[in-house]
């Protein structure tokens, strides 16, 4: 059996999941560079955004639809943070407009995608129309990508 396709594994999948690890990629490419005395800030940074992948894996490993749109909510107010933390550095010049328009750009299309997700996923739990074993296929087609079925 492939170990890497286990079905609770799914969630690698989502197209809002990969975008929420690019987005962690970024923001540890602009936080590296920032001096020694704005570590915490940076450490804080880090944090919020790596909680938004966590936050969706888990939740789609929780099986369930109730669960899983807590952990979507959750992801949400993470990236909600860390867009204050983009604010609060430009505003501060401790990162360039250049950069906090790639992290902002970033966010949003991360933020956006998971309040469709959300809104979706919403939307057949109250209609009856969710099924907890199609997540990866009822995911990305919420997101609006491939159903990956």
């Amino acid at each position: 059996m492939d170990q890497n396709r286990n079905l609770n594994r799914g969630y690698r999948k989502l197209i809002v999941w990969q975008d929420s690890l690019q987005y962690y990629v970024l923001t540890c490419e602009i936080v590296r560079a920032l001096p020694y005395e704005l570590r915490r800030v940076a450490s804080q940074q880090i944090a919020c955004v790596d909680s938004v992948h966590r936050n969706i894996a888990e939740g789609y490993c929780r099986r369930s639809i109730r669960e899983y749109l807590q952990f979507l909510s959750i992801a949400l107010a993470s990236a909600g943070e860390s867009v204050s933390g983009w604010h609060a550095l430009k505003e501060a010049g401790q990162i360039t407009g250049e950069q906090f328009g790639a992290a902002d750009a970033a966010a949003y299309k991360l933020e956006n995608g998971l309040l469709r997700l959300t809104a979706s996923l919403q939307h057949k739990r109250d209609t009856g129309e969710w099924s907890d074993n199609l997540i990866l296929h009822e995911s990305n087609a919420a997101y609006g990508g491939p159903d990956n079925d």
